[in-house]
């Protein structure tokens, strides 16, 4: 396993998003002729480019090493007997509380982990 070196975890934010509720901090690339950032000054915003990409190997792995995989029901669940060990499932977010019971116990049963297990979970003394 090749440990997942970011060369930046800091989001990108928007030119005079700190200055101005009505801009949205997500980034938008500056296009006016005189804009500061977009001629790169120095002390400015920085603007994402593809220097900034992460490495190929470790690009989408989670800190545990694995990779997401998304799962909509307990047959989907069943392709990762093998892959155990390299991905980690995530129940979609449509997925209702029986069927998240049902996906969470062949979970167990086929030793895959899953990154939102407890999710919608409730336990028994509630109900």
């Amino acid at each position: 396993m090749v440990v997942a070196v970011k060369k930046r975890t800091k989001r990108f934010i928007r030119h005079q998003s700190d200055r101005y509720v009505k801009v949205k901090a997500s980034w938008r690339k500056p296009k006016g002729i005189d804009n500061r950032v977009r001629r790169r000054f120095k002390g400015q915003f920085l603007m994402p480019n593809v220097g900034y990409g992460n490495n190929k190997r470790t690009r989408h792995q989670l800190p545990d090493g694995r990779k997401k995989f998304l799962v909509n029901n307990v047959k989907e669940l069943d392709v990762l007997l093998m892959q155990n060990t390299k991905y980690s499932a995530e129940i979609a977010h449509n997925v209702s509380a029986r069927k998240r019971k049902e996906i969470v116990q062949r979970a167990q049963q086929l030793n895959v982990r899953l990154t939102n297990g407890n999710a919608r979970l409730r336990s028994e003394e509630n109900e």
